[in-house]
């Protein structure tokens, strides 16, 4: 159902994969928007180890809400900042792209759970997490992104 790489040589496993998952705050969701346009956003995500899923927050209606409503297959690419070898010019860059289904969750004990792990990814400070949890945790809407392909690749940009 889904492509293998076409540049299999440049393909990064799994593992690397999750490491840049878990340490990059954001990607871009792409959907099909209004009309059968691509609708592509950044997102800030967190990645769950122990289901796999990548979750996400934002408004509760909106494009994105409306897109997915319509069609729950998504995408969403993750990149890290790279890396130049000493005396090249050229970034090296590792992406990855995952193909799966987009659900609304609705188990508050989940939504916070969400909420507060995403806040962890950004800061410590758990005075700011508690006050924000406690004051935009109801007009939330929070994602789960079921992953059903996965891959990931490191480009050389020369």
């Amino acid at each position: 159902m889904f492509r293998e790489m076409r540049r299999f040589k440049q393909q990064v496993s799994d593992e690397e994969c999750i490491r840049i998952l878990k340490e990059q705050p954001r990607g871009v969701l792409s959907m099909i928007g209004d009309d059968g346009y691509p609708y592509g956003i950044p997102l800030d995500h967190w990645y769950c180890e122990e289901n796999g899923r990548l979750y996400f927050h934002g408004a509760k209606d909106g494009h994105k809400t409306d897109a997915i409503t319509r069609c729950d297959k998504v995408s969403y690419c993750v990149m890290d900042e790279g890396f130049r070898k000493e005396g090249e010019w050229a970034l090296n860059i590792t992406s990855v792209v995952i193909f799966g289904r987009m659900r609304f969750v609705e188990d508050p004990d989940l939504k916070l759970k969400i909420a507060t792990d995403l806040s962890h990814k950004f800061t410590d400070d758990e005075e700011y997490i508690r006050h924000e949890i406690e004051t935009t945790l109801k007009r939330t809407q929070f994602l789960e992104l079921v992953p059903e392909h996965m891959t990931g690749k490191l480009v050389n940009e020369s």
